[in-house]
């Protein structure tokens, strides 16, 4: 199954407002707003996001792609999902 842009970003940003901003604005967290390098996921917070990408979308992500350069924005997680599921 495929998703659109708004699909893939719109479960992770709950899921991350819910588990690492409680109450923060969601306006405060766009598509580009950096997670990793932003400080708002440690390494701890990463893997909670990797499994939660892996459970949510059906994709197995691997070693490669747990860093900040796959993950550190909304739009990165949406590319890297799309990618996964285009791999046969």
């Amino acid at each position: 199954m495929t998703y659109d842009a708004d699909a893939l970003t719109a479960p992770v940003k709950q899921f991350i407002l819910t588990r690492f901003l409680p109450g923060e604005d969601p306006r405060n967290l766009g598509v580009d707003t950096p997670l990793i390098t932003g400080g708002v996921l440690d390494s701890l917070g990463t893997l909670d996001l990797v499994a939660f990408i892996e459970q949510q979308y059906g994709v197995e992500l691997g070693a490669q792609d747990v860093d900040a350069t796959k993950l550190d924005t909304l739009s990165r997680i949406a590319t890297l999902v799309r990618e996964k599921q285009a791999t046969p």
